[in-house]
């Protein structure tokens, strides 16, 4: 049976420059950084999720994807509707703070929600879209 989350995707523009956003403007580490021919597998996780990793995925053709898919997909990050998240944090003030100083776009700042948390939008600098969250006490 299926018992856990392994690895997730987040599609990127360029590989290189998504791995500076997530370890230097995240505070990311890097899993994994293996190139096969033209094929990079690249991860990154977090110190304390050692059993989750994110793969930055390049948007090009290859392994499955034709020029048309890469096309789609492009659009979609640009356009934000991709992501993964929520990314949670014990303080979302302090931490869109934080991230904002270091250059990171918000689309939102640290707001106040009825249902329960405290949320921050962020792009990453492929235009994916991730929400920063602190559960309310």
């Amino acid at each position: 049976m299926i018992n856990r989350l392994s690895v997730a995707t987040i599609w990127v523009k360029d590989q290189n420059e998504a791995l500076r956003f997530y370890t230097e403007k995240l505070g990311f580490e890097i899993r994994a950084d293996v190139t096969n021919g033209s094929y990079r597998w690249l991860t990154v996780g977090l110190n304390d999720q050692p059993e989750i990793e994110f793969q930055l995925a390049a948007l090009k053709p290859g392994g499955g994807l034709t020029q048309e898919d890469v096309d789609h997909l492009t659009r979609l990050v640009e356009a934000g509707k991709m992501g993964v998240g929520p990314w949670k944090t014990d303080d979302c003030q302090k931490t869109y703070e934080t991230l904002k100083a270091r250059g990171v776009e918000f689309v939102q700042p640290a707001t106040d929600r009825p249902y329960g948390i405290i949320e921050a939008i962020f792009k990453d600098n492929s235009g994916n879209v991730m929400v920063l969250a602190q559960d309310k006490q």
